[in-house]
């Protein structure tokens, strides 16, 4: 069932037939034991391949794709969960969030973590600044220039003016499917959620992650944290909310603002990304909102965490899960030509993608309305009901 390119490479997927050929079984491999596993394993058609088996597809983890991705032969079909330097528009994905008041604080920050050796057990200062002329004083420098491993950190505004709920700060969590950088090719899926701070919001206390970092990771840490509802809305409850306070125009322009955002940030990279047609990307952005609905990209990540948090989360990942392999379609089900697979919905196709049925008008963009649909109601077992019907009688009038 397969060859190596030569002595060093695997190969994968290989067997006789049409590139879109629709396939019977589907072997799969993944390491990553979450809600993934889950839906994998319950998908029709589907087996599970361990070890050094003959993959079909992969949801691989990063480390596999630094060491393999070079050196794998995969047939037209194969399909895996990353792009060669996915990192490109994630880069500000570390190992630690540090808030200061000020510069000089990082650079004080720095400056003791400089000179510290780290032992065997300590991890090494996340999103640690390289030093910038004069940071410190010429000796330590000097002193130390050829220990001291260079390292880069993002440094962030603080956002003083959050918009809070309840008293309290939160921010999105929004999926973004990337099928092809060149073209791009991307989807929105409808579901997300806020995540909130267990504690109210103040300034006074900069130092309280609970009052700062949203992440449930942070956050399920808190003494108070009720583990069965978590501190997550989901976004159709967030836009709703938005729409009584402030009246639907407003959400509108706010999301649509969201969308130029997801857009923007990956055609900054579009040039980078070696696009590979066995590749796709399920990205989770993080968005901030502040007190004038004005949207802020956090970060982007290439690894979103797939493991739920309560059940309603559980019930999210489980479908967007289930509609992301619908969209990669390893069963050759779909035309190619379609807007809309479950809860995605295509934003961008090599430009944007309108609501409105055949070739839209782009000259001036006037009447234009974007096919996004953000936090609206997601009918996707209706959809997809509708869609494979549709085209399983589209296939028999042709035979």
């Amino acid at each position: 069932m397969s060859r190596p390119k030569n002595q060093n490479y695997k190969g994968h997927g290989l067997s006789k037939g049409k590139e879109r050929e629709q396939r019977a079984s589907i072997r799969f491999k993944t390491t990553l034991i979450n809600t993934l596993m889950d839906v994998l394993r319950h998908r029709p058609g589907w087996v599970e391949v361990k070890d050094e088996g003959e993959w079909d597809f992969y949801w691989c983890d990063v480390s596999w794709l630094r060491e393999n991705f070079d050196h794998t032969y995969m047939d037209e079909h194969v399909r895996i969960s990353h792009f060669r330097n996915h990192y490109e528009v994630a880069r500000s994905q570390g190992k630690g969030i540090f808030l200061f008041r000020r510069l000089k604080d990082i650079m004080d920050w720095r400056k003791g973590t400089a000179g510290k050796k780290l032992t065997s057990l300590e991890a090494p200062p996340a999103r640690s600044a390289v030093n910038p002329s004069g940071s410190h004083d010429a000796r330590s420098s000097d002193d130390q220039k050829d220990e001291i491993p260079v390292e880069n950190y993002v440094a962030q505004r603080y956002i003083e003016n959050p918009y809070l709920i309840g008293g309290r700060k939160f921010d999105l969590r929004v999926y973004v499917l990337v099928m092809s950088y060149l073209p791009l090719r991307a989807w929105l899926y409808r579901d997300g959620f806020a995540r909130f701070s267990n504690t109210r919001f103040t300034l006074s206390s900069i130092d309280d992650q609970y009052v700062h970092l949203t992440n449930v990771a942070v956050q399920k840490t808190s003494p108070d944290y009720h583990a069965k509802k978590g501190c997550k809305w989901m976004l159709q409850r967030f836009r709703q909310y938005l729409a009584s306070k402030h009246g639907p125009e407003a959400v509108e322009t706010l999301f649509s603002d969201m969308d130029n955002i997801f857009v923007r940030s990956l055609q900054s990279v579009q040039k980078v990304i070696i696009s590979d047609k066995h590749c796709f990307e399920l990205y989770g952005y993080d968005i901030l909102i502040d007190q004038n609905l004005k949207p802020w990209l956090l970060e982007v990540n290439a690894s979103p965490s797939l493991t739920a948090s309560s059940q309603e989360d559980y019930e999210l990942k489980i479908c967007l899960l289930e509609d992301t392999l619908h969209v990669v379609d390893m069963e050759a089900r779909l035309t190619g030509r379609e807007k809309r697979v479950g809860g995605f919905d295509l934003m961008w196709n090599d430009g944007p993608v309108s609501r409105e049925e055949g070739a839209p008008d782009l000259s001036g963009m006037g009447n234009f309305v974007t096919n996004t649909h953000l936090g609206c109601v997601n009918d996707r077992n209706n959809q997809l009901r509708q869609l494979f019907h549709s085209l399983q009688s589209q296939k028999k009038a042709s035979s």
